[in-house]
């Protein structure tokens, strides 16, 4: 696959998980050609994956090259002047769909300019690329006709999707901001025009070019799509933050290596479990600035995790701040916090303002309560119910961690002991060496590149006969450079993936071929990765290749027989997870 959109998760590899999720949408994406898709709104609090998940989705479509075409817009928070908004959207479509036709991802990269797009219209004979750019560049900086380059812009998918009998995904990353940031004049003298979400009001029905949009602000975004598209234009999808603990797993592993952090098996699990599976709490916690981070030991993981929590000037909880301390100001203090902090510990069930206002002896009438309760929904700190009266804290473990670290101390009179109860999590997790290596192993199906990288990384010098089987020549290697996913390029220019790739000090290299299928590997998946070693020495002739192959799911014998031929070790397990 190509990633001609730069991802905002930084390497594509970071992306971890999301099997369910884009299970759905890959579904969903299928029915565009039908015109049976719906538009859709993802709804996650920030850091929590979607724009990334959006970008995959746009570099998915792209590569595959197929019916649908992708264009992907950002509304940042950045004030912009109404007309520049249009000219900057249409050379954002155009410049996606150009580099769809065109199989360049030159143009997404930098966007080309409105007097590029109509030349490329004129040499193409796409009049309406040529009919839009004149329109724009007639009444841009005139103080009329706004509201048509605006029309124009926003309605060019549809349009081309229309006339040319294709179909589009618009995908708008942080919808929400269109009603903050774009105004009617150029100094940003007046007020932002909050109606423009209106805009998309017809087309966000469309079938020829479904809508799929996000925002980090869950109560904001559904308040501007029942107010200015009609709640039931769009299906509102929520992303979970948290992974599922096999792919959290495997977002330790993954974070490790691209940030080259040291960590163990062991304490990968422990990062894993005090994380909650949440990728970008691992991804804090792995990049943390913390003075003392030892991610190898038990009470380094601890110490790191609570400076992420606790520390006001870590990224973990500079990014929580955004949603609390304004919130919290507009509620008004005391009270807010601590109706915060009781509903989030106790988020297994709703409460009204009646029984908020016995348990905790507030000195506020109901009314005021449910006054309070509104606000904190609407920023995105609780969740409400059914009933108007019904509120619920988020069952977000990360939240509860931030708001008992800055207000347990105030509201209850003591300051929560966490890294103690992280100790107790981990201790839990580790009552018998047997449980942990065990749950290693059960998991290893996911994870077991990661597992196998870290071993390696951990002792350096090894003899392949310890994890492999069939070894012709087990003198030992001394590793300097081991990698996962390694890419390289092969000689007819197009990119050469290897699972595992282990440099020694000797110019000798261990490549090895990771497949995690529950079914016997056959003679042609051997033959495919001979492939992919012979285009690796034709790149690297200087260096000499010990190949070794591992397959979960065991091999049949001819494949073994071929193997042991073409003196490629196998394996079938991680040998070393198993009791000592």
């Amino acid at each position: 696959m190509q990633y001609p959109l730069a991802e905002k998760i930084g390497e594509p590899q970071l992306l971890v998980g999301r099997a369910k999720e884009f299970a759905f949408f890959n579904k969903w994406l299928s029915r565009i050609p039908r015109r049976a898709a719906k538009s859709v709104a993802i709804l996650a609090r920030r850091k929590s994956g979607k724009t990334s998940f959006v970008q995959r989705i746009f570099n998915q479509l792209w590569s595959e090259n197929g019916q649908v075409i992708p264009f992907f817009f950002d509304f940042g928070e950045n004030k912009i002047w109404y007309p520049d908004l249009a000219v900057k959207y249409y050379q954002t479509f155009a410049s996606h769909y150009i580099s769809f036709l065109e199989r360049d991802p030159a143009f997404i990269q930098v966007p080309l300019t409105l007097d590029q797009i109509k030349a490329y219209g004129i040499s193409k004979s796409i009049t309406p690329l040529v009919t839009d750019v004149g329109l724009l560049q007639e009444y841009y900086g005139t103080g009329r006709g706004y509201a048509l380059m605006w029309e124009t812009a926003y309605s060019a998918p549809h349009r081309f999707a229309d006339f040319y009998d294709r179909r589009a995904l618009v995908i708008l990353d942080e919808f929400q901001n269109i009603t903050q940031f774009v105004y009617p004049d150029p100094e940003f003298q007046t007020k932002p025009i909050e109606s423009m979400a209106g805009s998309f009001h017809y087309h966000s029905e469309s079938k020829l070019a479904p809508m799929l949009v996000t925002g980090s602000y869950v109560g904001w975004l559904l308040n501007i799509i029942s107010q200015y598209l009609e709640a039931g234009r769009l299906s509102a999808y929520q992303l979970n933050p948290y992974l599922a603990p096999d792919e959290g797993l495997e977002a330790v592993y993954r974070y490790a290596e691209v940030y080259r952090e040291a960590i163990t098996n062991e304490t990968a699990l422990q990062i894993n479990e005090l994380c909650m599976a949440d990728p970008f709490f691992i991804s804090c916690v792995i990049q943390s600035y913390y003075a003392e981070k030892d991610l190898t030991t038990q009470e380094g993981v601890i110490e790191t995790v609570n400076f992420e929590i606790a520390n006001r000037k870590s990224e973990m909880s500079r990014t929580w701040a955004e949603y609390i301390e304004q919130t919290v100001q507009r509620v008004n203090n005391r009270n807010a916090k601590q109706l915060l902090l009781y509903l989030s510990k106790n988020a297994d069930r709703y409460w009204t303002p009646r029984e908020l206002k016995q348990l905790l002896a507030l000195d506020l009438s109901e009314a005021e309560i449910q006054q309070r309760l509104v606000t904190l929904t609407e920023s995105d700190l609780l969740a409400r119910g059914s009933a108007d009266i019904d509120f619920r804290g988020l069952q977000d473990g990360t939240l509860n961690l931030i708001l008992r670290s800055r207000f347990e101390k105030e509201i209850a009179g003591y300051e929560p002991d966490l890294k103690e109860e992280f100790s107790a999590q981990i201790a839990a997790l580790q009552q018998e060496n047997r449980r942990l290596r065990g749950r290693l192993s059960h998991l290893s199906g996911k994870v077991t590149e990661h597992l196998l990288a870290a071993e390696l990384r951990s002792k350096k010098r090894i003899r392949l006969s310890t994890y492999f089987e069939d070894v012709a020549e087990d003198a030992p290697l001394n590793l300097v450079d081991v990698r996962e996913r390694f890419f390289f390029q092969r000689r007819d220019g197009k990119n050469g993936e290897l699972d595992l790739h282990a440099l020694t000090t000797d110019a000798r290299v261990l490549l090895v071929e990771v497949k995690q299928q529950q079914k016997k590997m056959g003679v042609a998946e051997v033959e495919e990765f001979l492939h992919k070693i012979t285009a690796y020495t034709e790149s690297f002739p200087d260096r000499v290749v010990i190949a070794a192959f591992l397959s979960l799911g065991g091999f049949t014998e001819e494949a073994r027989q071929f193997c042991r031929a073409q003196q490629i070790a196998v394996a079938e397990r991680l040998t070393f997870l198993d009791e000592e």
